[in-house]
């Protein structure tokens, strides 16, 4: 038995009913919201482990606009999020991550795979989220307040790029191609373009630039990436 909370946000009630009985099934508790305030008040009130979030929801704020919400408070930023859509597009899928999501399911799923992608974004998150700051020349990063600091100035970072700076600098003097990259960030069963991984790259890269850490992210040639504090290429 997990014992772990998991919050479902979804409108359709047969959906919901249906995602909570493939949970206890899996070992999980589940609770249940079927709009944004809703899914709020759950979130203050139990603090659970992951949110199944429905990217359309009945009222003015949509599921993205939730997931936007948690991530940028710096109390409940760190809960992970699964965006469920019928929405296939990789622009939208891009959009969700880019939101902060932690994975992303299209609709029809299986309930196999369903409890598949929770347990791997369980297990991501809490690698993420142990409790002492990783330390890298002048680069901190706090796992527990989600904040980088460089030099002691606090680096303002988004979700994604938070993610991704924080699997590097737990990962470090290691070369990854983006496939590996895009397991251990994004997720396994995530399906977005090379190209999309060079995006978030540059854009840390640029977030780092003015505090003279942009060279620790380095390209490795053939591969992929690797973080480093050792001047030297491939």
């Amino acid at each position: 038995m997990y014992n772990e909370q998991i919050l479902i946000v979804e409108d359709e009630p047969a959906i919901r009913e249906m995602i909570a009985m493939t949970l206890e099934m899996a070992g999980f508790d589940s609770l249940h919201a079927a709009d944004v305030a809703e899914a709020h008040q759950q979130v203050v009130d139990h603090r659970p482990a992951l949110i199944l979030l429905d990217w359309m929801l009945n009222g003015e704020k949509s599921g993205i606009d939730f997931c936007r919400m948690l991530k940028n408070d710096d109390s409940l930023a760190e809960i992970p999020v699964i965006m469920l859509t019928a929405k296939s597009e990789e622009d939208s899928k891009v959009h969700g991550l880019d939101a902060g999501a932690d994975d992303y399911m299209t609709k029809p799923f299986s309930t196999r795979e369903l409890i598949s992608r929770i347990k791997a974004v369980l297990r991501r998150s809490s690698a993420l989220s142990a409790d002492k700051p990783i330390e890298i020349g002048k680069l901190s990063l706090d796992p527990k307040s989600q904040r980088v600091t460089a030099a002691g100035q606090l680096i303002d970072i988004g979700p994604t790029e938070y993610r991704l700076l924080a699997f590097f600098m737990s990962h470090p003097e290691r070369a990854y191609t983006r496939t590996q990259l895009l397991d251990q960030v994004w997720g396994g069963n995530v399906y977005i373009e090379d190209r999309t991984i060079d995006v978030h790259i540059r854009r840390l890269r640029k977030l780092l630039q003015p505090y003279d850490c942009a060279t620790l992210i380095q390209t490795v040639r053939g591969t992929g990436y690797r973080f480093s504090s050792l001047i030297e290429s491939i």
